[in-house]
């Protein structure tokens, strides 16, 4: 479904990034996955070079908040290519911390590795697309987006704040034959999910009409459709895959 298609992948060294970067190799794409460390990027293509063998992926750490690296990143990647047709903007970070005691610093951070980067990456990479006359950004939201929780606000208001800069660019980039678009995974079985106790898990699954926690091969599925030609005629939307929880 995406060959030949070369897609960035940020926060590709593992959990649902690491999937969807696997997904899409595995339908013919070329991947070039973003971590925050050269290790967890070397980790992550070792990793996937095993599991696929003669695979086409590579990786970067440049800082996702600083235009200029994300430009000479993007510029190298270009250069390699000949275009840049997918950006999958998944790098993020949650917390938990109660309004009271949530730092200002920490909130700041979120909202620059939640929603700081997808504007800069978006910006750098729109600016490709618009040269080769296409192109698709996805990002990724939450279910939180939409129904909020109870602390931790960072993290669901950046979510809300991706839904806008979703929907917006969509429309403004929708001239330029640039699609946009967002999947807001409902409860994922995550590196972080897994290490909850039963006791946890079993009243969070009773919330779920599909009666399962996601998988991340379930949030990988649906950002191949979404960057894949079958989705050609979408774009603004962001795409609840939750198996209808809270619904």
């Amino acid at each position: 479904m995406l060959e030949n298609k070369v897609a960035i992948i940020t926060g590709g060294t593992r959990g649902i990034g690491y999937a969807i970067a696997k997904k899409y190799i595995e339908n013919q794409a070329k991947v070039i996955i973003f971590g925050s460390r050269e290790e967890t990027v070397t980790k992550a293509l070792k990793e996937l070079q095993e599991e696929i063998p003669g695979c086409e992926v590579s990786g970067y750490y440049p800082s996702l908040i600083d235009e200029e690296q994300i430009q000479s990143t993007f510029e190298e990647i270009y250069q390699k290519y000949g275009h840049i047709d997918i950006l999958v903007n998944n790098a993020g970070v949650s917390a938990r911390d109660s309004l009271y005691q949530y730092e200002l610093e920490d909130f700041k951070k979120t909202v620059d590795i939640n929603l700081t980067s997808v504007f800069v990456c978006s910006k750098v990479a729109a600016s490709y697309m618009k040269k080769q006359g296409n192109g698709v950004i996805l990002n990724t939201s939450s279910m939180v987006s939409i129904y909020g929780q109870p602390s931790g606000v960072a993290y669901p208001a950046t979510k809300f704040a991706v839904n806008g800069l979703t929907k917006s660019l969509a429309r403004e980039l929708g001239k330029d034959h640039i699609r946009v678009n967002a999947v807001a995974p409902g409860i994922i079985r995550t590196d972080m999910v897994a290490t909850l106790p039963k006791e946890m898990i079993d009243p969070l699954i009773k919330t779920i009409p599909l009666g399962r926690i996601g998988e991340p091969e379930d949030i990988a599925n649906a950002f191949v459709f979404l960057g894949s030609d079958m989705a050609s005629y979408i774009t603004g939307v962001v795409l609840s895959v939750d198996g209808a929880a809270m619904n």
